[in-house]
């Protein structure tokens, strides 16, 4: 595998995120596949950079991966195109990327639209820091539906990590501030917080969240802090602008890509990461507490483009 010096690769993981870019390579890489196999030349180009932006590469990616592909002077085979491309591909999609959480208390906030999977994720992310040693403490910062409450509930209780909350439609920055001081007061590690499904074209939900946000700074001087936006890998191409429109909100530090167990628009994330410039940081397959891993751009390459 095409895995980083120093990372350790979760095999068992690796299998659940290739069977999970099945639909993906049935299309995506079937496609570039045989394209591939052509000898160098025009159409060859042309054919490739045509089944890259079908694959949800998106044009601009997939005009960086053929400038990149004109310019390697190893490609005399099939089997040399393919490594080729492979390498290109893990180029584009950047080295690992940690959490900041040193030193405690680190505050995490969880962005997204509605249905991307946020809830979810940070029961994951709270399980995988809970098995680590750190202790966490969750915020219910989605005060707008009470449904999104006793979903984190169910997850605290079932990864061992305690929940601040208020009441239904309550203040969402307060229940940050809240789990802020919480935090400090017992003197544990991280503080992972909801925030509401917002619409990224909702002009006063950008605004609340610039107010969460603000809060954690004032509470954190100086301390790390996250801002993760949670990205339903089906949503292919969609996904860039919804995150282009938070990141020009809160600043970004990096992408979590759920549900990429099943979808045919795999290929999205070499886009999602070129385009944006933001690292991705955790991918999910599954609904599992152990189905959230870091993003290694070697073990994904591997998964969506194997090595012949």
């Amino acid at each position: 595998m095409l895995d980083a010096p120093g990372i350790l690769v979760d095999v068992s993981f690796f299998d659940r995120l290739k069977a999970g870019l099945a639909r993906t390579r049935e299309s995506f890489t079937a496609r570039v596949e045989q394209v591939l196999r052509q000898p160098p030349g025009p159409e060859f180009y042309d054919e490739l950079e045509a089944a890259l932006v079908m694959g949800d590469v998106g044009l601009p990616t997939a005009g960086v991966i053929i400038e990149r592909f004109r310019a390697r002077r190893d490609t005399a085979d099939p089997g040399a195109r393919r490594e080729a491309l492979r390498q290109i591909v893990a180029e584009l999609l950047g080295p690992p990327a940690p959490l900041a959480l040193d030193p405690p208390p680190a505050a995490i906030l969880v962005l997204g639209v509605n249905g991307a999977g946020k809830t979810t994720t940070i029961g994951k992310l709270a399980h995988r820091l809970r098995a680590q040693g750190r202790s966490v403490l969750l915020a219910a910062g989605d005060t707008f539906r009470a449904a999104a409450i006793d979903q984190l509930l169910i997850w605290g209780e079932r990864v061992g990590a305690g929940v601040v909350r208020h009441a239904p439609g309550a203040d969402p920055a307060a229940v940050i501030y809240d789990g802020l001081q919480a935090v400090r007061a017992r003197r544990l590690d991280v503080l992972i917080a909801d925030t509401a499904g917002r619409l990224h074209t909702k002009v006063n939900l950008m605004e609340e969240l610039k107010k969460m946000t603000r809060v954690v700074a004032r509470e954190l001087p100086g301390g790390p802090v996250e801002r993760l936006l949670v990205l339903d890998a089906g949503t292919g191409q969609n996904a860039i602008q919804q995150a282009r429109l938070f990141h020009a909100a809160v600043d970004v530090t990096g992408l979590v890509l759920a549900k990429l167990d099943g979808t045919a628009k795999g290929g999205a994330v070499v886009g999602i990461a070129h385009e944006l410039g933001l690292p991705v940081k955790f991918v999910g397959v599954g609904e599992g507490p152990d189905d959230l891993q870091p993003f290694d751009a070697g073990q994904f390459t591997d998964a969506l483009l194997p090595g012949g």
